[in-house]
Parts: C-alpha cells; sequence; structure tokens
C-alpha cells in the first residue's frame, strides 16, 4: 500500500507541474499578444472603389492633388477664380476665345514696347523679359500617353464591335447614352466647367468625411451588385446562350 502511494505522488505532482507550466506559458502568450494597432484596424475598412492609398495619393500627389484637396486655400481659390471668370467670359458676357487671345496679347505687347522705350528715354536698363522656349520632351511624353490611351480604346471598341464581350458592350452604349442626354442639358464649355467645380469640391468633401461616406458606399455597391447578378442571370446570360446558338447555326 506504501509503495503504491509513493508511485502515485510522482504522478500527481508531474501533472500539477505540467498544468502549471500550461498556465505560466498561456499566460506569458497572452502577455506577449498585441491588440491590433488603430492604423491597422484602419486599413481593414472598406474604402471606396477598393482604393488602398490615400486620396493625395490616388489624385497623383504633388500641387494638382495640393490644389483639388485646397491644401492651399489660396492657390485654390485663384485656380477656382480663374476657371469661373474664364467660363463667365465666354457663357455669359459670349465673349469668343479667339478675340481674347487677340486682346490679351495686344495688351501685353503694347504694354512691354511702351515699358521698354520709357526704360531707354530715362537711360534706364531695359527690362528683362525672359526667353520662352517649349522642350521637346514634354510634347513627346504628352504625345506617347495619348497614343497608348488612344490605342487601349481603340483595341477595346474592336472587340466590342467583334461581340466578342455583350457587358462591356451593354456598359458602353449606357455610358454614351448618358454623355449625349447630358450633352443636351449644357454646352461642353459649360461641361467642362462643371467637372472642373467637382474636382474642386468632391475630393475635398470625400477626404473629411471619408469614414461616413465609405460604409454607405460599401452597402449601394453589395445592392448594385445583387441587382447586377439578377439581371445578368435572367437576362445576359440568355442573350449570350443565344448569340452562340445563332453562331453555330
Amino acid at each position: 500500500m506504501a509503495e503504491e502511494l509513493e508511485k502515485a505522488m510522482p504522478t500527481e505532482e508531474s501533472l500539477m507541474d505540467k498544468i502549471h507550466d500550461h498556465d505560466s506559458s498561456s499566460s506569458s502568450d497572452s502577455e506577449h499578444e498585441k491588440p491590433e494597432s488603430p492604423s491597422a484596424l484602419k486599413a481593414k475598412i472598406y474604402r471606396l472603389f477598393g482604393r488602398e492609398k490615400p486620396v493625395h495619393k490616388v489624385l497623383g500627389g504633388g500641387l494638382p492633388a495640393d490644389v483639388f484637396l485646397w491644401r492651399d486655400k489660396k492657390l485654390s481659390a485663384a485656380v477656382l477664380g480663374v476657371a469661373t471668370a474664364i467660363w463667365v467670359l465666354f457663357e455669359l458676357v459670349e465673349y469668343h476665345f479667339l478675340s481674347l487671345v487677340c486682346h490679351i496679347l495686344i495688351f501685353a505687347l503694347a504694354a512691354l514696347f511702351l515699358l521698354s522705350n520709357a526704360h531707354a528715354f530715362m537711360n534706364k536698363t531695359p527690362p528683362k523679359i525672359p526667353e520662352i522656349s517649349v522642350k521637346e520632351e514634354h510634347f513627346l511624353l504628352i504625345a506617347s500617353a495619348l497614343r497608348n490611351e488612344l490605342n487601349q480604346a481603340f483595341v477595346t471598341l474592336r472587340s466590342i464591335a467583334l461581340g466578342r464581350d455583350l457587358k462591356k458592350f451593354l456598359m458602353v452604349v449606357v455610358g454614351l447614352w448618358v454623355i449625349s442626354v447630358v450633352g443636351n442639358w449644357f454646352n461642353f464649355l459649360t461641361l467642362i466647367y462643371i467637372c472642373f467645380v467637382v474636382l474642386h469640391t468632391v475630393p475635398m468633401l470625400y477626404e473629411k468625411h471619408e469614414d461616413k461616406v465609405d460604409p454607405v458606399a460599401e452597402k449601394t455597391l453589395k445592392e448594385l451588385k445583387k441587382h447586377y447578378m439578377v439581371f445578368d442571370e435572367k437576362v445576359l446570360s440568355k442573350l449570350h446562350v443565344a448569340s452562340l446558338k445563332a453562331k453555330l447555326g
């Protein structure tokens, strides 16, 4: 009996040691576990159009993004004021573009001509007028970017015209129809001015209230996807099958 008790005691002690070691290891693991940082939690939040970069980076960064997001309020207000003045001149006053350019050049050349002659009459050094030259590299970069975009557009239009993608065809048709409707409401210059004002207001407001806008946008996109899946199942898939049958037949 005594021998049995002696044999049982080490096993009980070893079990207690294991339990103690497990508790200590679990407590140490829980101590080492760190709560997720606010930045990590913020990264998991849905962002509009699935973006992962800040709004400033999405707009290209640099001076244009600063202007659109009103980082420099004086510069942004000046740019918007100039755009508004141009729109008022051409739309409300009905000033013509060619007349405006000619009048500006006449005023600038007359002012510089009189200023140069006045300095020469007063035996002063004439004003330094900088030499303006446009670099060839800038034009080549712009032309290359336009060429790439046009080629991509032509490839997309060709694939749609060949009947390869019904979804793209419907999207392009709807987009062109919306543009034609909006074009009937405004002329081209007014439409450009509206887009310019939208670029100067919407990104700035979105950046301030993105935490409120993104959840609403997520719910809206989910609902639109549901409706699109139903439309795809009931209409688009049947049209695709019918077009395949027509080709095979």
